[in-house]
C-alpha cells in the first residue's frame, strides 16, 4: 500500500470520528426521546446536521479507497477510529478512561499494527 493511501485512510479516519464528537456534542445539547418531532427538531440541529455532512463525506472517500485499497486491509486499519474516540472522549467529554479501556486501545493498536505491516508486504 502506498503513502498516498495510507493519507486517505487516516484523513477517513478522522472525518469519522469527528462526525461522531458532532454527534455527541449535539446530543448533550439536546432531551432526545423517540418520536417524530424529537427526532425532527434533532436533525435539524447544526451539529448533527455538520456531523451527517461531515459522515457523508467520509462515506464517498471511503468508495474511493475502497476502489484502491483491500477490503481486508482498509477495513481493519480504519479500526483505529475506536482509539482516537476513547482518547477524545477523554478529552472532550470527560469520559473516564480506565483500564479496561487501555487495554483494549492496546489490542486494536497491536492488531492494526499487524495488519499495517502485512498490507506493506503484500
Amino acid at each position: 500500500m502506498n503513502i498516498s493511501n495510507w493519507l486517505w485512510l487516516g484523513l477517513n479516519t478522522v472525518l469519522l470520528v469527528t462526525g461522531q464528537f458532532l454527534w455527541k456534542y449535539g446530543m448533550t445539547r439536546h432531551k432526545f426521546e423517540l418520536d417524530v418531532i424529537s427526532v425532527v427538531k434533532l436533525l435539524l440541529s447544526p451539529w448533527i446536521l455538520l456531523g451527517l455532512v461531515i459522515y457523508g463525506a467520509a462515506t464517498i472517500l471511503w468508495l474511493f479507497i475502497l476502489s484502491r485499497v483491500p477490503l481486508s486491509v482498509a477495513y481493519p486499519l480504519q479500526s483505529i477510529a475506536y482509539v482516537l474516540a476513547v482518547f477524545g472522549a477523554y478529552v472532550f467529554f470527560h469520559e473516564p478512561l480506565s483500564v479496561p479501556k487501555l487495554i483494549g486501545v492496546i489490542l486494536i493498536m497491536l492488531g492494526v499494527s499487524f495488519i499495517g505491516f502485512s498490507a506493506n508486504g503484500s
